[in-house]
């Protein structure tokens, strides 16, 4: 808000202050200093709440102190009262502002207007009681004093009547500030209710406050403050009670209608602000809860539409997954299964509804055989656990078929509903036997291609023995020493051909793995041979090795072939030196990491050295296939691990680094497990 809009609405709202004051100073009660009402009240209040955030908040306290004493000295008030008086006022607005900013956090940081919902009104009033109260300390009283007497009566009208006309305005300007209903256009049979209210309402306070017709009519007539409290907006509710108010308000002035009747003119004013403060409150409370629920009645809509759409969509997901899914419940009954998994298992649509209870088929292991029910997928799942791609064979003896399917089962939150679990079923029948079917051609391929080059090499050796100390065939030793590398390299290809295919198909074993051991003997090997072929022995340094869980047979492979890297892969005329260790990842993992001093990985190829056939340095005169590190990735990724390459901190060289899973060992009395203890290091 810009300094001079500011202003614009100070003098405003100081304008509209004047009037509301000068027009309560006409309604002094006879024989006292008091006004039965005092409208200036509310217009304070909303003067202020509307000009929250003014950069000029110093004028609007001006402009209230000249107001209230021109109001009061204007119309015969002496001065000492006019101050005391404004004394009160300004007591009144400060107690309100302070109480309600602190009960509307939302208001006072200007994120939401004053009045909102019903709990903000309650709170109004709470603000309302406590600063008509600040002020009643100080405006009756001075009054009092003034008059000679004291009255506790003055000081009840005065409570009620602030209340009263803070109720009454301050709703009404609040509501507006907010603009809520403003520019709401009535149509059609709303229209006509709107006019039928209209008409009723001057009919019945015409009647009621036209004849003197005793005290008991009045408040009859609230039935119109209901009735539009219940059905129109609150803004309009809220003017409706204004208009109402001042109806009431001047008959009594004018000694007319139900209040009329009463001879005290304190208790008169006091049952007619009474009769005020309803009419302000009563048809707000009502629209302003009618507001609330309606606003939650569609937000309740929206969000069951809303989910309405998300279980559509869910569903149209869960039924056009090619896997059979399902969501078994505690008792092994299935709950929700899609297209997919009823096209799967056609004999569980045709008996029994629960998972593992069906004489048709049979759960098992491939292989082996069936598996009890507390160790299948989803039995594992209820209990709390993930299951990852487990195979499962569904046999069926009476047609002696086999299937064989990838099975992933989770538990689900319990949300009131129980322990459930959703069970993935994807059928790799074909693929295993895909699989099974290369691997066994992998093994034919690679024992008819070993018997004739075994046969090539025992005919080369021999060809060499038989030529050996001829003297006329010294060239033919070049091209059968070339005979025996070619077969040599043919060999290894082949190993690692058989290794790789192993490493990639083979079925796993896990078992407890003491790579302290392991390493050991790969390292006492790998020594030996470098001394029996005349070259420089490597240099390793092992630290502690924790144990993993792990096939024996792919790990030795893993190690030997990491080991064999970094010996081979070493500048000449420089001894090897490897550093082999691991370290806790976890609970759950191993990291083993395995360093060397050697010619390091190129720039940019630390990912792809482990691609089939990838060799790092091909033209540096390395023999090699290029399927090492393939198979150390494969075997690796099939124990769930992680391997990856860097180049040596410490110097030249590179860093291999592996993820096992860790060995457990059970301790405690509580079944808890920690990983298993590590091996001491040592140097060779």
């Amino acid at each position: 808000m810009s300094p001079a809009a500011a202003l614009a609405r100070s003098v405003g709202f100081a304008a509209l202050f004047l009037l509301a004051a000068i027009a309560g100073r006409l309604t002094l009660l006879e024989g006292t200093a008091l006004s039965l009402v005092w409208p200036a009240a509310g217009v304070a209040i909303v003067w202020f709440v509307a000009q929250r955030g003014s950069p000029t908040p110093a004028t609007d306290w001006v402009l209230l102190a000249g107001v209230t004493l021109a109001a009061n000295l204007s119309t015969g008030a002496p001065l000492t009262l006019a101050v005391g008086f404004l004394c009160a006022n300004a007591v009144q607005i400060a107690v309100f502002l302070g109480v309600f900013g602190r009960l509307r956090p939302d208001w006072r940081r200007g994120a939401e207007p004053p009045l909102v919902r019903l709990a903000d009104l309650w709170r109004m009033i709470a603000a309302t009681l406590a600063s008509t109260v600040c002020g009643a300390l100080i405006g009756p009283t001075l009054a009092s004093w003034w008059a000679g007497s004291w009255s506790w009566f003055g000081e009840l009208i005065w409570l009620t009547r602030n209340i009263s006309s803070v109720l009454l305005i301050g709703i009404l300007g609040m509501l507006l500030i907010g603009r809520r209903g403003v520019g709401e256009r009535f149509r059609g049979w709303r229209l006509v209710e709107l006019g039928a209210l209209t008409v009723c309402s001057v009919a019945w306070y015409a009647v009621a406050f036209g004849f003197s017709q005793g005290f008991p009519l009045a408040f009859p007539l609230l039935v119109v403050t209901v009735w539009a409290g219940a059905r129109f907006p609150s803004t309009l509710v809220a003017a409706h009670g204004v208009i109402l108010g001042t109806v009431a308000v001047l008959y009594t002035l004018h000694d007319v209608g139900p209040f009329a009747a009463i001879e005290s003119n304190p208790m008169r004013a006091l049952v007619a602000q009474a009769f005020v403060a309803m009419v302000g409150i009563l048809g707000p409370v009502l629209a302003l809860g009618r507001d609330e629920r309606q606003a939650l009645s569609r937000e309740l809509s929206a969000a069951a539409a809303a989910s309405a759409a998300q279980a559509r969509t869910l569903s149209t997901i869960v039924d056009s997954i090619s896997d059979g899914l399902m969501v078994i419940g505690a008792d092994g009954r299935i709950l929700l299964r899609n297209p997919a998994a009823v096209n799967l298992f056609p004999e569980l649509s045709r008996r029994s509804q629960f998972v593992g209870d069906n004489p048709e088929v049979v759960l098992a292991e491939p292989g082996g055989g069936p598996i009890e029910m507390a160790d299948l997928p989803f039995s594992l799942a209820l209990a709390g656990e993930t299951v990852l791609n487990r195979d499962l064979a569904v046999r069926q003896p009476a047609t002696g078929s086999e299937r064989i399917f990838q099975v992933s089962a989770a538990p689900l939150a319990d949300d009131g509903a129980g322990r459930r679990a959703v069970v993935l079923y994807h059928d790799v029948t074909s693929d295993r036997r895909h699989r099974d079917e290369l691997t066994a051609f992998a093994g034919v391929v690679a024992h008819d291609l070993l018997n004739p080059l075994t046969t090539v090499e025992g005919w080369t050796e021999a060809l060499a023995e038989e030529l050996y100390d001829h003297p006329e065939i010294a060239g033919a030793r070049d091209s059968i020493t070339r005979i025996r590398r070619g077969s040599t390299r043919m060999r290894h290809l082949i190993n690692d051909l058989l290794a790789y295919t192993t490493a990639r198909d083979g079925a796993l074993s896990p078992a407890r793995v003491a790579l302290g051991d392991l390493v050991a003997e790969i390292v006492s090997a790998r020594v030996d041979q470098a001394t029996a072929a005349g070259a420089l022995p490597p240099r390793f340094s092992v630290g502690r090795l924790h144990d993993v869980e792990a096939d024996p047979v792919l790990i030795r492979q893993l190690l030997d072939n990491l080991v064999s890297n970094a010996v081979k892969y070493t500048a000449p005329a420089t001894v090897p030196h490897v550093t082999i260790e691991t370290e806790l990842a976890g609970d759950e993992r191993v990291r083993l990491t395995v360093t060397d001093n050697g010619i390091g990985i190129p720039p940019g190829q630390h990912e792809a050295i482990f691609a089939n056939f990838h060799r790092a340095h091909r033209e540096a005169g390395y023999a090699g296939t290029g399927l090492g590190l393939a198979i150390c990735a494969r075997i690796v990724e099939r124990h769930g691990g992680a391997i990856a390459a860097s180049d040596n901190p410490n110097g030249p060289g590179a860093r291999f680094t592996v993820l096992l899973p860790a060995a457990r060992t059970a301790v405690g009395g509580d079944g808890s497990v920690a990983p298993a203890p590590a091996s001491v290091g040592h140097q060779v």
